[in-house]
């Protein structure tokens, strides 16, 4: 690190292998979705509503935390951040945000999941392009593809429950 009268100089060396630490907190995360999507099923009718609305609100704070992972990268982006960062950042905030009042407040559970899905979809695409881009770590583009369409079967499943419910 060098330091001067107008700022810092970091030179890094990032591996594309994904840190061991980031396989434990990037799967690992992704089994309540599992595990709202199965319970959810098993207890059709009984508590599938109760079930799939905690989903809805572990999701939207995942999908909230990604947004604010997409922001923190992009104050260490090479020449600052880029549109795509902070367009991504502010897409995925609002559809994380969007899903927490459509499914909590508004009981729109459908929706709230179409807007979770959209948004976990826009991760296992963009992640992917924004490493290769040097606008995420490199691991993101072997990480995202396998770590992410576990949430998005997950809601795909919740939301085709709801779909399928009377009520």
């Amino acid at each position: 690190m060098l330091e001067n009268a107008t700022g810092r100089t970091l030179i890094t060396e990032e591996p594309r292998e994904t840190p061991w630490l980031s396989v434990v907190f990037g799967y690992g995360p992704m089994l309540p979705f599992v595990a709202g999507a199965a319970g959810a099923w098993w207890q059709r009718g009984a508590l599938d509503f109760l079930i799939t609305l905690v989903t809805i609100l572990y999701g939207a704070a995942i999908l909230l935390f990604l947004s604010g992972v997409r922001r923190g990268v992009s104050f260490r982006t090479e020449g600052g951040p880029t549109v795509a960062q902070i367009a991504t950042m502010l897409g995925l905030f609002c559809l994380g945000f969007g899903a927490l009042l459509t499914g909590v407040i508004q009981g729109k559970q459908d929706i709230a999941l179409d807007m979770l899905i959209a948004g976990f979809v826009a991760i296992a695409i963009l992640d992917p392009i924004a490493a290769r881009r040097g606008e995420a770590p490199l691991f993101f583009a072997r990480l995202r593809p396998l770590q992410i369409p576990i949430a998005i079967l997950s809601l795909v499943a919740l939301l085709v429950l709801k779909l399928m419910s009377p009520y």
